[in-house]
């Protein structure tokens, strides 16, 4: 099942150094672009960032645009369970 969110980069965590310390790349982009986003990337959602999986074990921080709420409606009507 996918969903399409208008989406910015945010940032993406490369791994972790020797310290367990995240390495991360961090974007400033300005503009938002929709994306059709397979459920399955989704590992968590905040106020602000969806978290994804990535390619090569690395994790994704998206910005969205609009409000938790209106998300989460939005998966709710496409049938997605949010206990």
């Amino acid at each position: 099942m996918f969903v399409e969110i208008e989406v910015k980069l945010g940032s993406i965590v490369h791994g972790y150094d020797t310290k367990n310390k995240e390495i991360e790349e961090t974007f400033n982009e300005s503009d938002f672009m929709n994306k059709i986003i397979a459920l399955e990337r989704i590992q968590s959602i905040s106020e602000r960032y969806i978290l994804v999986n990535s390619s090569h074990g690395r994790v994704m921080y998206w910005e969205y645009k609009g409000t938790m709420k209106a998300l989460k409606q939005r998966l709710l009507n496409i049938g997605v369970k949010i206990a």
